[in-house]
C-alpha cells in the first residue's frame, strides 16, 4: 500500500479526483492535521447482490426498529464515526477530513444514511457518490443492528439507483461477515473506471420519502435475501 504525505492542500475537488483513480486520504490520528493517500493492493467491495442478510437483521429491518433518514444531520454522523470506544481509542477522522467532507456533502458528493431510535442517532454511515460508485468511508453504532439496518437500505438504495460498485476501502471480519469481499488492485480499477462512466441515482426514492424496511429489503437483488 502506498502512503505519500500531502504536498499541498487538498481541495474538495481534488478529493473527487482522487477517488475517481483509486486514491483515497487518512490520517493517522485525529489531532494529526496531515493526511496522505491510501492505494490498497488489495480493495474491499460489496458486490451489490452479495449482501449477507441473516433471518436476524431481515426482522430487524422489516419491523422498521429503526427509522432510517438520508443526509438528516452529516454532522452528528461524522462525530459519531470519530468517536474513539474501548477497543478504537484512535481514528483516523481529523479536522481536515472533517471539513472536506462536509464541503463534500454540501455540494451531494457525500451522503449519510442514519438510523434514529426514540428521537436519537442510534447508527450510520457515510460515503462519497461519484458517477454509479459509493465509496464508503465509515460506520457506527450505539445500538444493536443500527448501523447493519443502515448498510441494508444503503445498498437497496444503490440497487434501485443502477450503481455498479460499492467500495469499503479495506475488508474488516466484521464487513466480510455481511458479504464484504477484496478484490485485487487492477480489478478494482477496472470495476471504478466502469463505475464512474456510468450514472447511479442515489434519489431514486425521492429525498422526502421515507423507505420502510419492507421496501428495502424488497429492492435487494433476489441473491442477497
Amino acid at each position: 500500500m502506498s502512503r505519500p504525505r500531502d504536498q499541498f492542500e487538498i481541495t474538495a475537488d481534488i478529493l473527487l479526483r482522487a477517488y475517481s483513480i483509486g486514491l483515497f486520504p487518512m490520517a493517522e490520528t485525529a489531532t494529526d492535521e496531515n493526511l496522505f493517500w491510501v492505494d490498497p493492493d488489495a480493495r474491499g467491495i460489496f458486490p451489490l447482490d452479495g449482501l449477507m442478510v441473516s433471518k436476524s437483521l431481515a426482522k430487524t429491518v422489516r419491523s422498521d426498529r429503526f427509522e432510517i433518514k438520508v443526509d438528516y444531520d452529516f454532522d452528528a454522523v461524522i462525530d459519531a464515526c470519530a468517536d474513539s470506544y474501548e477497543g478504537r481509542e484512535k481514528t483516523w477522522i481529523n479536522g481536515r477530513i472533517r471539513r472536506l467532507y462536509r464541503q463534500l456533502f454540501d455540494t451531494g458528493h457525500v451522503h449519510t444514511v442514519e438510523s434514529w431510535s426514540g428521537g436519537a442517532l442510534a447508527g450510520g454511515l457515510y460515503g462519497v457518490h461519484l458517477g454509479a460508485a459509493f465509496f464508503g468511508e465509515s460506520m457506527f453504532h450505539r445500538k444493536t443492528d443500527a448501523s447493519k439496518a443502515a448498510l441494508v437500505h444503503l445498498v437497496a438504495r444503490l440497487a434501485k439507483g443502477g450503481f455498479r460498485l460499492l467500495d469499503t476501502q479495506f475488508v474488516t471480519p466484521h464487513l466480510a461477515s455481511l458479504g464484504a469481499v477484496e478484490v485485487p488492485k487492477k480489478a478494482y480499477r477496472r470495476r471504478l473506471a466502469d463505475a464512474i462512466s456510468h450514472h447511479g441515482d442515489f434519489w431514486s426514492w425521492p429525498r422526502d420519502q421515507r423507505v420502510l424496511g419492507r421496501e428495502a429489503l424488497a429492492a435487494l437483488p433476489r441473491s442477497t435475501r
